[in-house]
């Protein structure tokens, strides 16, 4: 495929300085020249054939569209947009049409300070958005009643799925069953089966919740309020529910409508363990299906059981009140296959938006809003009551189901050419869901749709017939969302400057290079993610009708197609919205694969003792028994460890499950080898893909000897993590693996890429919408059209350079632990720190809080080995950049040397104390002994713009955080304004 108006090869290998990818990729060439001098190398081209094992090259070129130009990429992207006809989205199902504050698109979703920023685990530099997450926990917790929120799950039906898996381990396994309300919205059914299927538990579906057969030997019930076709259960009733399950031993779950919640009595007050659902109706877009963030709510007692994120409240060396991630942050790579969830990627920035959401509108705000949806609901209903049509319910918040005896898709068409969206239920009835963003018009134009009025009607029917229907639950009494942060924003120029103000406290790529190992933090470029709020791909429902998604149908045929290209697989599912989640996916397929031979004995997964932590909780999740394989001294996989492991569980093996480049920041050799004796022993080869940003366009693990591998497009295809997320985990998998791709209850003919052979069935839904996060698959899809097959490789390879040049330039200060048999590492290296601390006790940990003050994020810090540093710099920083990196740590080498020679004290000297708060700095007393210049800038004062690096100096926002006073003093909601005097 070619664009109008595309470069040739040729055009794109000339350096003009104007295209994409010499925007993109950091170095130019004369500084990759430099480069590659130092390294003594003589080309790109030879790096890679030097850190590469040539039995892994690709030979050619990828099987790509040459390059657009960003015009040309942008006029195809909004001609996609064009191809999908939103409407008004009255599908409900989950999914409601909202209205995003302004200022809320313009300071967050569009702003690079929030949108490229990584999860907060160093988080004295990431005070704004920790607070801007403890909003949104305490919104939910006050919402839902419960005092203990998390800070983000993925979507609404992985959030019933986690509660579940929740509710199992806190009830120790007493029973297998759980009991789901009849009213359960279908994909969040799917879903739950799907995990549960993997755990070997029981489902059972009813309409009569307190049951007692239904609950014998239940652990769990989940009730959906209000039902997927509207119903809103009476208080009492719910009561009921609740006291029923407990005397049954069972734990409760609601899946709540948050913004109904701001009318009813929560669920906290009528008796559940656990509330979850979704915040999208919370000001975040349709997306045709996400990225939406998740809640979780649950009683005290279930709080170290949370999956996932929680934010709470510490202090710092200041003693000032300070955030911090609590109790399992991170959890996964310290518990592995025993951690509560496999989730590393969440849906941060969303949750921001959510939150925020609350913040703008208060307490009063959510309740108008509510009852403005409410009362255009019964402003319908009495309509259609008028006009001889019963509601199947009298009690709704926003949803009406409405019988049309044979009728049902003659009224859907109507309204579809009136604008309007609406369920189509079955043959005989039609469901009408009212979001924020309903009009009188709209309401005008649904009843035309049921054949109430004529087209030419000037005067609303609704104004023709009383209100109908009610709540039906007790209406909420207390004093909710009262702290003063939902009270005091309510102007534009406060919320502007709040966000500001929190904006400022964070460090994000705007700021500087963010070295994470393993986590690819290179650009976001704006190009690419303009064209996700078009209204085309902003407002679509994830249900709406396949003819007004041709434009999504073929950006996803497209994107699919490329990423096969990519990664030399044969078949792909875009529906996990994590990399964890694509884990999950393609184990369960690895799982299913077997299954549908005969072979069910087949539960063992062989997994690096250097793997990501996730691997091993996805394993598990995947009902997996993990069992781990060393590495050698080198670093790479023990292969003799291997065959015996492949030995001893003969004819049990389902899945070897690496990671490459391996976790260790080289190219492993062996790694053919490997595959084949899995395949051997009749298991199959999972290749995470989280290091494929080393691999593009340069080898293919669907060629090198993978059968399925998830790509993290958060990562590798630029999508940004957004504080933590949003993350897009497609599974791509060799042709046999293909039937077991997930499938989707709400999926239509022409999605999901369907098999041919309709007697193929495929697996189990693993998000709420069919293609997970939608949304977001524009900003990759942009990347790849505008780099093209030679951008991408050099950008691979230049991703190789800076890593390298960083290890050589560090090599002699800090040892680079693993490199390959050239004495090249891949995309990313470990520095080792261990003989460091051993001789003056400053710690990784005391190294990555010092480079806070020489104005850089750390890199990862103690993963995958404990006491080093990975870093990774991508390709999309520049030489001076690495150079500035470089220099700080070098210094900081430097100021280890001083304590060792005892020029300062080890308890007293710039790295214990790092970092240093302009608080620290500004102080009347400075009792070190060491200047306050050292200490604040340690890499000289920046009075202007200075090449290659921020010319201002970056001022944490607390000092060090005492990590353990928060977990043993856990506070994970708005802390009272008191609570910020320094004690």
């Amino acid at each position: 495929m070619r664009w109008p108006g595309s470069a040739t090869a040729e055009d794109h290998r000339r350096p003009s300085g104007h295209g994409f990818s010499e925007r993109h990729i950091g170095p130019s060439p004369a500084d990759q020249r430099a480069m590659l001098d130092d390294l003594g190398l003589d080309s790109l081209d030879q790096l890679a054939d030097l850190a590469m094992p040539p039995q892994i090259r690709m030979e050619g070129s990828l099987d790509l569209p040459t390059p657009g130009s960003e015009q040309t990429i942008k006029s195809r992207l909004a001609e996609l947009a064009g191809l999908n006809q939103p409407h008004r989205a009255m599908i409900g199902m989950g999914y409601y049409g909202t209205v995003t504050p302004a200022v809320l698109r313009r300071h967050i979703l569009e702003n690079a300070g929030w949108y490229t920023a990584y999860t907060p685990y160093q988080p004295e530099i990431s005070q704004g958005r920790l607070e801007a997450l403890l909003n949104f926990q305490t919104m939910v917790a006050e919402l839902t009643a419960l005092p203990i929120a998390g800070s983000s799950l993925l979507d609404e039906s992985t959030a019933v799925a986690e509660a579940v898996a929740l509710a199992h381990r806190a009830t120790r396994g007493k029973g297998n069953r759980v009991v789901v309300d009849s009213g359960l919205l279908p994909q969040t059914l799917a879903v739950l089966r799907t995990r549960m299927d993997a755990l070997g538990l029981e489902i059972v579906s009813t309409g009569q919740l307190d049951d007692a057969e239904a609950l014998a030997g239940a652990f769990a019930v989940v009730v959906q309020t209000p039902t997927v076709d509207g119903r809103m259960q009476s208080t009492g009733e719910l009561e009921a529910v609740a006291a029923a399950a407990h005397e049954a031993g069972a734990l409760v779950i609601a899946a709540a409508d948050l913004l109904a919640l701001a009318l009813v009595v929560p669920p906290g007050r009528w008796g559940v363990d656990i509330a979850v659902g979704s915040t999208q109706r919370l000001g975040v877009p349709l997306f045709y299906g996400g990225p939406h963030a998740g809640y979780i709510a649950v009683r005290s007692e279930l709080a170290r059981q949370l999956p996932g994120r929680l934010v709470g409240v510490s202090k710092d060396a200041d003693g000032a009140v300070a955030y911090r991630l609590a109790l399992q942050t991170r959890e996964q790579h310290i518990r592995r296959e025993k951690a509560t969830s496999n989730i590393c990627t969440a849906q941060v920035l969303l949750a921001v938006v959510a939150g925020m959401y609350a913040v703008w509108h208060g307490r009063e705000g959510l309740q108008a809003i509510a009852r403005r949806v409410h009362d255009r609901a019964r402003q319908l209903a009495g309509v259609l009551v008028a006009g001889g049509l019963q509601p199947v319910h009298e009690n709704f918040f926003d949803t009406l189901t409405v019988p049309v005896p044979g009728r049902a898709d003659e009224v859907v068409s109507r309204a579809r050419e009136l604008g309007v969206h609406l369920r189509r239920v079955d043959a005989d009835t039609v469901g009408v869901s009212i979001g924020e963003d309903a009009t009188e018009e709209d309401l005008n134009h649904v009843v035309m749709a049921f054949r109430f009025a004529s087209a030419r009607s000037e005067e609303s029917p609704a104004d023709e017939a009383e209100l109908w229907g009610s709540l039906g639950a007790d209406r909420r009494s207390d004093d909710f969302l009262a702290h003063p942060v939902f009270t005091s924003y309510h102007s534009e120029t406060r919320m502007m400057r709040y966000l500001r103000t929190l904006q400022n406290r964070d460090y994000a790529l705007d700021t500087g290079m963010i070295p994470l190992g393993s986590c690819t933090m290179k650009l976001n470029p704006a190009v690419a993610l303009e064209a996700i709020s078009l209204p085309g791909f902003a407002d679509l429902h994830p249900f709406a009708p396949d003819q007004d998604a041709e434009g999504y149908r073929i950006l996803i045929d497209e994107l699919s197609g490329w990423l096969e290209a990519i990664s030399g697989y044969a078949g792909c599912s875009l529906q996990p919205n994590s990399g964890a989640a694509g884990e999950f996916t393609g184990l369960s397929a690895i799982r299913a694969y077997h299954n549908s031979r005969g072979e069910t004995e087949r539960t063992v997964c062989l997994i690096p003792a250097s793997a990501h932590g996730t691997n091993a909780a996805s394993a598990a999740m995947a009902g997996l028994e993990v069992v781990v394989v060393s590495s050698a001294e080198d670093g790479q996989i023990d292969l003799a460890d291997l065959a015996a492991k492949l030995e001893r569980h003969a004819g049990r093996v389902a899945a070897a499950m690496i990671t490459y480049p391996s976790t260790h920041g080289a190219f492993e050799d062996t790694v053919t080898s490997l595959c084949a004796m899995v395949h051997d022993a009749g298991g199959q080869v999972y290749i995470d893909g989280a290091n494929l940003n080393a691999l593009v366009g340069l080898a293919q693990p669907g060629r090198f000897g993978g059968d399925v591998s998830h790509l993290n497009l958060h990562k590798t295809f630029a999508i940004p993590h957004g504080g933590g997320g949003p993350g897009v985990g497609p599974v791509m998998v060799a042709n046999h693996l293909i039937p077991f791709l997930p499938g989707h209850p709400m999926a239509q003919p022409a999605q999901l890429s369907q098999p041919a052979d309709p007697a193929i069935t495929r697996g189990g839904a693993v998000a709420g919408a069919p293609y997970g996060s939608a949304g977001v698959l524009p900003i990759s899809y942009a990347y790849i059209a505008l780099l093209g097959p030679e951008g991408m490789r050099r950008a691979s390879q230049v991703a190789l350079l800076n890593a390298n040049y960083i290890a050589h330039r560090l090599s002699k200060a800090y040892p680079v632990l693993y490199t390959g048999k050239h004495g090249l590492v891949a995309h990313e290296c470990i520095l080792d720190c261990r003989e460091l601390t051993k001789v003056s006790g400053i710690s990784a940990e005391d190294i990555s809080k010092r480079l806070i003050d020489y104005n850089f994020h750390a890199p990862t810090m103690s993963f995958p080995v404990p006491g080093t540093l990975m870093v990774e710099p991508t390709e999309s920083e520049d030489r001076s950049e690495l150079d500035r990196f470089c220099d700080a740590m070098l210094a900081i080498r430097a100021e280890i040397d001083g304590v060792v020679q005892e020029r300062w004290p080890a308890d007293d000297n710039p790295l214990v104390n790092a970092p240093h708060t302009l608080a620290r700095v500004s102080a009347d007393e400075w009792p070190h002994p060491y200047s306050r210049t050292l200490a604040g800038f340690p890499a000289g004062r920046r009075t202007g713009p200075v090449e290659g690096g921020s010319g201002d100096k970056y001022w944490p926002a607390a000092a060090r955080i005492d990590a353990a006073y928060g977990d043993r003093h856990l506070m994970c909601a708005c802390p009272p304004p008191d609570a910020y005097e320094v004690s």
